[in-house]
């Protein structure tokens, strides 16, 4: 019997708009969407130094975030969708719109940023890998509010566990799952994705790894964001039905190519000092 836990009984939402309200009234203001808000108004602030470390106009800067914002929501939403209930969504291809209801696939958001980025870099000449490095920085930091965010939302838990640091999320809907502590693998992550925020920030601003190794940058985050998503899979429940009867879930099997892509891009900018793509 377990008799050490923490009770999370935390309500998703801030506060809820008064009913006679029109339009907005009766809805509320989730702590998921106000931190999500917050990882690019934070990450701007980021990359403003950047951008004036390097004497880039801020225009430029604008540009950058629109791509962001909008390869993000959608690469994330389409991730879900496509990955995880693609029959569902195939057939009811209305429903991809109704982000609002939830359901964002963090390797999704990776692939719509990649493509986004591409684009960006050819638009103002400059190399995929350049953009990549300094981008992904703010990145790791957006991936710590959101997993804060699934916290708050008391959802993508882990396993039933034991330790004393275990979580009951009382407020979770799916009575079937008991109200056993559990591994509180959004905490887990979090950690770990702020751990990779400071030392990539540390790389670029303090040793110049943007200019010394170009892709070096990337390829840590790489390695760093997926490879402990990865293992950290192996304690969460399932977010599909299809997932338990895998050897490796969806989300590790999505993380495999990405760990794989930052050994290579690591091997192949300390081989040969650039990397030009």
């Amino acid at each position: 019997m377990t008799l050490l836990s923490v009770v999370w009984d935390v309500r998703p939402e801030i506060f809820f708009f008064p009913d006679w309200l029109p339009l907005i009234g009766g809805n509320g203001v989730r702590w998921y969407g106000l931190l999500f808000a917050a990882s690019f108004i934070v990450g701007y602030v980021i990359m403003q130094k950047v951008f004036a470390r390097e004497k880039l106009s801020e225009s430029m800067l604008d540009q950058l975030s629109t791509y962001m914002i909008i390869a993000t929501v959608v690469g994330a939403r389409l991730g879900h969708c496509l990955f995880y209930e693609p029959a569902y969504y195939l057939s009811h291809p209305i429903e991809i719109l109704k982000v609002w209801e939830g359901g964002l696939a963090s390797h999704g958001a990776a692939i719509g940023i990649i493509a986004a980025l591409y684009f960006f870099s050819r638009k103002h000449h400059k190399t995929i890998i350049w953009t990549l490095d300094r981008v992904v920085i703010v990145v790791a930091l957006a991936g710590f509010f959101i997993r804060m965010g699934n916290l708050m939302n008391s959802e993508i838990f882990g396993h039933i566990t034991s330790l004393p640091w275990g979580f009951r999320f009382v407020r979770y809907s799916d009575a079937s799952l008991g109200a056993d502590p559990r591994h509180p693998t959004q905490i887990y992550e979090a950690l770990w994705y702020l751990l990779t925020f400071f030392f990539l920030h540390r790389a670029y601003f303090k040793n110049g790894m943007g200019e010394k190794q170009p892709g070096y940058i990337f390829s840590v985050f790489l390695m760093s964001i997926f490879g402990s998503r990865f293992f950290v899979e192996f304690l969460k429940e399932p977010q599909v039905g299809f997932e338990s009867t895998m050897a490796l879930n969806m989300g590790q099997w999505l993380s495999i190519p990405f760990v794989l892509a930052g050994v290579v891009i690591m091997y192949t900018g300390w081989k040969k000092r650039t990397l030009k793509l």
